[in-house]
């Protein structure tokens, strides 16, 4: 009983930590966004559009990077680095695409004068961007096959002739066995 007390009591706590956890990755992630919100929060709608428009070439110029390593890659018959670079490009890609979408709602939001909607899709757009370049970094850490052995190998055996043939954990021939002592008595 007590031990199922206790099980309970490890498995709550566990979850509690857990939760917590999770609560603090997310606030300190929205201060980041609002960091970075706040930088930007001075800037006119236009200015906005203007600032989301020109991240578009920048991530695309992220995403042409890590397709010239990818292609690099691939001419090199790296599959690790290859697989690695095309994961990281498709994320890349999907960053972009989705920042093209939040672009044009952002000119609709502009053109209708709704600064809240246009303010949280500038948002988002900068969030995008932001992930397009850590994915970038993460692109260059990438690491391929190990390429220092290529071809055929060989080894060579070289025995000491100072070594003595015999095996040592064959057991002798004529043994060396001692006489066990004479049981004698305490009272003798």
């Amino acid at each position: 009983m007590r031990a199922s007390i206790k099980a309970w009591a490890l498995l709550a706590g566990g979850g509690v930590l857990c939760c917590f956890g999770v609560a603090l990755a997310q606030s300190n992630t929205d201060s980041a966004i609002q960091v970075d919100s706040q930088h930007d929060a001075n800037l006119s709608l236009p200015q906005m559009l203007q600032r989301a428009r020109e991240y578009k070439p920048m991530m695309d110029s992220d995403a042409a990077a890590v397709q010239r390593q990818a292609s690099d890659a691939k001419q090199q018959h790296d599959v690790v680095k290859s697989l690695c670079l095309s994961d990281k490009l498709s994320q890349i890609h999907v960053a972009v695409d989705t920042a093209s979408g939040r672009i044009d709602t952002l000119g609709s939001a502009v053109s209708h004068n709704d600064s809240d909607r246009a303010k949280h899709e500038f948002t988002i757009i900068q969030v995008l961007k932001d992930r397009s370049s850590a994915l970038v970094a993460e692109a260059n850490q990438c690491i391929g096959e190990e390429t220092g052995f290529i071809g055929e190998s060989t080894v060579t055996v070289t025995i000491d002739p100072s070594i003595p043939d015999t095996d040592p954990s064959d057991f002798p021939n004529d043994p060396i066995v001692s006489e066990p002592p004479v049981l004698s008595s305490p009272t003798m």
